[in-house]
């Protein structure tokens, strides 16, 4: 552009000395396109970036939805027994001889000389009674019997005469006859007479009640006055008896365990109440049957007790052989309970999960013997939901011993080629 246009235009003309001219504008257009490119490159980049990031993002969320909808399971093996042991079961304490001890009598309670706990000999007086009827009836009786004895007499005497004068020819034979018939019956008469006599005297001794056997006193429900009944029907009891040395144990075993015991064989009782102790018996009396409301067989044991230690009517424990060949015991909280019946959840090679129906031998408590339905290798679910079902596919969390084994594990140390390439790599 020339001075005159710039006169022209009111621009003033550039003197030299001012310094340097302003650049050109396709220098400025330049400069300006580099800016714009650069620009879009950072807007490419951060695009780039952020597709990136939510490709990335996208990938871990499906990656943690597939591991969390992995179910993980825990496993255990089942252990087998040694084919022997005890089974322990409950029993009852009895005495050898047991016996409430009524009144044969029916009288006033007179006297009582023992009390509960009170240890007595085989004829041991244990109360008197007052029988005032008893007493009237044997002084009657008596009487009745010595009127008898003096009709027989007579009758005796009667007979002898006419015997005399039917030898004579005195008398006739009917008239001998009935004299012999009248003597007869005042014999029965006696006799009969005497019996009453002798019973009337048998039940005035029971006015004495006496222990019938050595024992201990278990009971005693009357006092001095009470009206006592005789019999042992609606009555109560005076006393009750028992012998607690040796003692008796009656165990119900199962029909499973029938077959294990015999006569003979010792077992071991146990008392709660006495922890740590225990006492060595014998069975001698096994049962002929099995119960079939039950299906248990009844077996007894007879157990000294020569310390008093156990007393009768106490609950024990007894061991009694067990079974007679082995079998698998799992946990008892890998139990499944399904309207087909009780179920293992097993889980295979490939991870899917099996239920096997089992047949339980014994219940342990947190332990069960299983008879038959699994293999010794099977790995068994523990604590399965109850929403498990059959061909459901599970991972085996690894136990807690393997896990802390991992992280202790040292880092194996790096080959020489495998350094050079970290290097390479690092430069």
């Amino acid at each position: 552009m020339t001075e005159k246009n710039h006169a022209s235009l009111a621009i003033p003309a550039r003197d030299p000395d001012e310094g340097p001219a302003l650049p050109p504008r396709n220098l400025e257009w330049k400069r300006a396109k580099i800016a714009i490119v650069i620009v879009l490159a950072l807007l490419a980049i951060g695009a780039a970036r952020t597709v990136v990031s939510d490709l990335m993002h996208n990938r871990s969320v499906a990656t943690r939805t597939q591991q969390n909808a992995q179910q993980y399971v825990n496993v255990a093996s089942p252990t087998q027994t040694d084919g022997s042991g005890e089974t322990t079961l409950p029993g009852t304490l009895r005495g050898f001889v047991e016996s409430p001890i009524y009144a044969r009598a029916t009288g006033y309670l007179l006297h009582w000389y023992v009390d509960i706990g009170a240890r007595v000999k085989q004829g041991q007086v244990l109360a008197d009674l007052d029988t005032p009827e008893i007493d009237q009836e044997l002084a009657q009786a008596v009487a009745q019997r010595d009127q008898t004895a003096s009709s027989l007499g007579l009758a005796k005497t009667s007979l002898e005469r006419w015997k005399q004068l039917r030898q004579r020819d005195a008398v006739s034979q009917q008239e001998l006859d009935e004299r012999q018939s009248t003597f007869n019956q005042d014999v029965a008469n006696l006799a009969a007479a005497d019996a009453n006599v002798k019973r009337l005297r048998q039940l005035e001794s029971f006015k004495r009640i006496v222990a019938p056997f050595a024992g201990v006193v278990t009971q005693r429900n009357v006092d001095v006055g009470d009206l006592i009944d005789a019999g042992s029907g609606a009555s109560r009891a005076l006393f009750a008896l028992a012998q607690s040395d040796p003692l008796r144990v009656y165990v119900q075993l199962p029909q499973a365990y029938a077959q294990n015991v015999s006569v003979g064989q010792q077992v071991v009782v146990t008392q709660a109440e006495l922890p740590g102790q225990q006492f060595h018996g014998k069975i001698t009396h096994i049962s002929g049957a099995i119960d079939v409301p039950t299906r248990s067989l009844q077996i007894e044991v007879t157990l000294p007790n020569a310390d008093g230690r156990l007393r009768p009517g106490a609950y024990v424990q007894v061991a009694v052989p067990s079974v007679a060949h082995a079998r698998l015991i799992v946990p008892g909280n890998a139990l499944l309970f399904r309207s087909e019946g009780p179920r293992l959840a097993v889980v295979d090679s490939s991870g899917h999960v099996h239920l096997h129906k089992i047949v339980i031998a014994q219940d342990l408590g947190q332990t069960l013997e299983i008879e038959s339905g699994i293999e010794a290798n099977d790995k068994i679910i523990i604590n399965p939901s109850d929403s498990v079902a059959d061909g459901d596919h599970v991972v085996i969390a690894p136990q807690q011993g393997q896990q802390h084994e991992q992280q202790q594990q040292p880092q194996q140390p790096q080959q020489p080629e495998q350094q050079a390439s970290d290097k390479k790599a690092a430069s």
